[in-house]
């Protein structure tokens, strides 16, 4: 039996491991030795551990995050299968942001040495002005965020996607519409949105305009024009890259009958989220119930006058998702309160 065992160092130049790397996964309980000299602390490897540290470091060179390791190392083949298959969706939407940001690289060299064309936009004055209206809540207002303190617009394909994030809630509403010149984005500062949604008015089209540093919006006869903010905006693409595994559909009135927790901090008006077995969505490793506690005048304000919302729930400090049944086009993110 002893002539099977491997030690640390045979181990790591078998399997493609460092030797640190053997140590970080054992500390973390993922990869653990068969044995270990309690007075040395020298760690043994059995001969048939060989395989799965051989299929960690290959996990490892794709960058696989350690809970999807211990779960393809400790998970049924299925289970195993299957976070191979999420890791490499997560990889292909990475390599689609990673062109989509170097396309724009080019495009800024191309603006050094060439103007940039004008970016016009044409699009339903109603539902520009339901779209900002959708995600106004999620604006700051004040100086307390500068990098953030705005309505990002972003253009491509036929769709202006609308987002607004104060750090614990992010919300995004889509409005068609039609765009002749580059696809564009611009961070638009809270006032200078509030000022092109009163513009809107009853107006039925509007137009947006962006020449280099300039933003104009028309509607109805009239123009406002002004400077989009200079800071970058979060990647909110990454953002909504979620895992639900619980669906919880409420009405308006049950969410406003949640009770709050008087045992929490009594300046946030914390309210627990329940879902149970029956709320599992299809096919999710999902716990039998799950607790999530929520600022819930945050939640009323992500809802604003829908009469039923649809909330995503993925633990207890992941994000969760708000839905509406009849705005397909419009959701939020909301940051729980850990507990």
């Amino acid at each position: 039996m002893e002539s099977t065992m491997r030690s640390i160092g045979e181990m790591a130049r078998a399997s493609g491991l460092g030797v640190s790397a053997l140590r970080f996964y054992d500390g973390a309980g993922v990869f653990v030795p068969a044995e270990v000299d309690p007075r040395t602390g020298y760690r043994r490897y059995a001969a048939e551990q060989l395989p799965d540290a051989r299929l960690l470091a290959r996990l490892r060179r794709v960058g696989m995050p350690l809970a999807g390791i211990t779960r393809v190392l400790t998970g049924t083949p299925g289970q195993a299968r299957a976070e191979l298959d999420a890791h490499l969706r997560r990889l292909e939407d990475g390599l689609s942001d990673a062109r989509r940001e170097l396309s724009a690289v080019r495009s800024l060299l191309d603006s050094r040495e060439f103007p940039m064309p004008q970016s016009v936009l044409t699009l339903s004055a109603p539902a520009l002005a339901a779209a900002l209206d959708a995600v106004r809540f999620a604006a700051p207002a004040g100086a307390d965020l500068p990098a953030v303190a705005g309505i990002f617009l972003d253009a491509e394909d036929g769709v202006l996607h609308l987002v607004a994030t104060d750090r614990y809630r992010l919300a995004v509403a889509d409005c068609p519409a039609e765009l002749s010149g580059p696809a564009v984005s611009a961070l638009l500062p809270t006032a200078l949105a509030d000022a092109a949604r009163a513009l809107l008015g009853d107006a039925e089209q509007a137009e947006l305009v962006f020449d280099g540093g300039q933003f104009t919006v028309r509607a109805g006869g009239r123009a406002l024009s002004g400077e989009p903010a200079g800071h970058d905006f979060p990647d909110y693409r990454r953002l909504l890259r979620l895992e639900p595994t619980h669906r919880v559909v409420l009405t308006a009135d049950q969410l406003r009958a949640l009770p709050l927790d008087t045992a929490a901090d009594p300046d946030v008006p914390t309210a627990a989220l329940t879902a149970t077995a029956a709320d599992a969505l299809p096919g999710a490793e999902a716990p039998e119930g799950l607790l999530v506690h929520v600022n819930r005048d945050f939640l009323l304000e992500a809802a604003g006058g829908a009469e039923q919302l649809v909330l995503e729930l993925g633990g207890p400090i992941a994000p969760l998702a708000i839905r509406f049944p009849s705005r397909a086009d419009t959701f939020s993110l909301l940051m729980p309160i850990a507990r």
